[in-house]
């Protein structure tokens, strides 16, 4: 199996389906019991530092670990716009599916995202990154929106 089908296999079992799925009667949720596995799925994560610049820190996502999420979205467009220099619009996390993504935060430093790798935007704040594609013509990728306050799941390599 491809690592694209892969990915995106996980994201719509592991995260998406179970909070599609929670409501019970007159719209109220019911717990969904958090799988225990010693799988990980390699991801990137955008943060603020305390003075508003953007960096970055690798780690990953738990397999089978179920985020709070109701959503998500597709898209294979850019705009100009989008390659410059933004915070991130929301906490989610950004899948790859095609293409590969060279990211640029505060200090100039680079990290490349690829099919397969996770990433987790949460620079909110300031200038934020930006981003190039690297011998891609297009990137392919979903957007999955956190609920406010949820936890991200992600865990700092050491």
């Amino acid at each position: 199996m491809k690592i694209i089908s892969k990915t995106v296999l996980f994201f719509c079992l592991a995260f998406i389906a179970p909070s599609l799925h929670a409501k019970e009667n007159h719209g109220s949720f019911k717990s969904v019991k958090v799988e225990e596995s010693e799988g990980k799925m390699p991801a990137i994560r955008l943060i603020n530092n305390a003075d508003g610049t953007c960096t970055f820190e690798k780690g990953y996502i738990p397999t089978l670990k179920h985020a709070s999420t109701t959503t998500f979205w597709s898209s294979n467009k850019t705009e100009d716009w989008e390659k410059n220099a933004h915070p991130a619009p929301r906490r989610q996390y950004v899948v790859t599916l095609k293409g590969n993504i060279r990211f640029k935060v505060s200090d100039g430093s680079t990290f490349l995202i690829k099919p397969g790798v996770i990433l987790l935007a949460e620079d909110l704040k300031g200038k934020g990154h930006s981003w190039e594609m690297v011998h891609s013509k297009s990137w392919e990728r979903l957007y999955i929106p956190l609920q406010d306050g949820a936890d991200d799941l992600f865990v700092a390599d050491h």
